[in-house]
């Protein structure tokens, strides 16, 4: 079988939650590929010609064939869509995007999160007709949908009318090279670099309204004023989001010395991610909706204790023993949550084993193996 793969998504070069799935994915679904007798046809959207370059050696293989379309603007619908029409592949299969509109080959889609639904205000209009659109065009045309969550295959099943039987659930795996760090002088040169000192609590992830900072700053606020100075540093890591104004206010709302106590370092680098998850008293991660929570699930691994929202996907993820939950929309639970873990050591020591035990039900082996399954199903035309 020839399997038609959108890999335009896994070469950006900072990362977030789909571009990143798109990466591991696809890096494990080759090998597997491979040994069951598949061709791979990976189409990307490369105008650099050094990158275009060095394609192949990414993604080797003699069942690999590259297929470099460049297109500026509306590279999916027209550039990628006249590619499948004119040499279709068995199958197309969209791990982080959409298929292309006007293309009707058997093909598998991904949705990883329905947060625009309920955060519409979170998304430029523009971008919410265009998701809104998307989710329902791959529901519509694709033989099958995969999800990252149980959460997100409700969303489908009750804000589209998907099919249960179309829709399945492949949870995700956990980056690779993501370990605990224990090497206090590691540790301490990634801290140096993103100008931490002393102990400090984490949230990691894009800076938008969705992921809750206004309220989780807000909490930090009270925090601080409780503690006479003598407390642990806040460090909000991530790229800022569209309308992110709303955090950076909250952040200058702050009366001095409180707003000392915030770090805001921006997007961290991958090799340094296990580092600073590992030195982190707690992860705070209280966002109010999330397709599956890789944060979450990444402290856990790392084995730092890790608060969040009891709500979406994220109990799923972590686990009934795995993070201290509380209402993302109660300040005042936000507060006691980061008190709690900074004040009860054996409330940490008991959620960094169970989160820890927790992360191992999670690989981008099993992950990979799955979708290819599916892939196989899909081509068969089995629901």
């Amino acid at each position: 079988m020839i399997i038609g793969i959108d890999a335009s998504r896994a070469l950006t070069e900072q990362k977030t939650g789909t571009e990143a799935y798109a990466h591991h994915l696809i890096q494990h679904l080759l090998p597997l590929a491979a040994s069951a007798g598949h061709q791979i046809r990976l189409y990307f959207n490369v105008a650099d010609e050094t990158v275009a370059a060095s394609l192949q050696a990414r993604y080797p293989g003699d069942h690999v064939t590259i297929v470099n379309v460049p297109l500026r603007r509306l590279w999916t619908h027209v550039r990628l869509g006249w590619e499948l029409r004119q040499s279709p592949p068995d199958l197309f299969f969209t791990p982080a995007h959409v298929i292309p509109a006007g293309y009707h080959g058997p093909s598998v889609a991904t949705v990883h999160d329905l947060g625009y639904h309920h955060f519409p205000d979170a998304h430029p209009p523009n971008q919410l007709r265009y998701l809104r659109w998307s989710t329902r065009h791959n529901a519509r045309v694709s033989r099958l949908v995969i999800v990252d969550s149980e959460a997100t295959r409700q969303d489908l099943q009750q804000l589209y009318g998907v099919p249960g039987e179309k829709i399945v659930v492949v949870y995700p795996g956990l980056t690779p090279g993501l370990a605990p760090v224990t090497d206090q002088a590691v540790l301490r040169a990634v801290a140096r670099k993103y100008k931490i000192r002393g102990d400090y609590l984490l949230f990691i992830g894009t800076l938008q309204p969705r992921k809750n900072l206004a309220r989780l700053i807000a909490a930090y606020d009270r925090y601080f004023e409780s503690n006479d100075g003598q407390v642990h540093k806040l460090v909000l890591a991530g790229k800022l989001g569209w309308r992110s104004e709303g955090i950076v206010k909250a952040l200058t709302s702050l009366k001095f010395p409180n707003y000392t106590g915030i770090i805001t370092p921006g997007f961290i680098d991958e090799a340094d991610k296990s580092a600073l998850i590992s030195g982190a008293t707690a992860l705070l991660f209280p966002s109010l909706y999330e397709g599956f929570g890789f944060p979450a699930l990444e402290a856990q691994h790392c084995g730092t204790p890790v608060l969040t929202a009891n709500s979406s996907s994220l109990p799923e993820i972590c686990g009934p023993d795995g993070a201290l939950y509380i209402d993302p929309e109660d300040l005042d639970a936000i507060h006691a949550g980061m008190l709690r873990l900074m004040r009860e050591p054996e409330l940490r020591d008991r959620l960094s084993a169970s989160g820890r035990e927790n992360s191992k039900r999670f690989s981008w082996q099993t992950a990979a193996a799955q979708v290819l399954e599916l892939l196989e199903r899909a081509s068969r035309g089995e629901a």
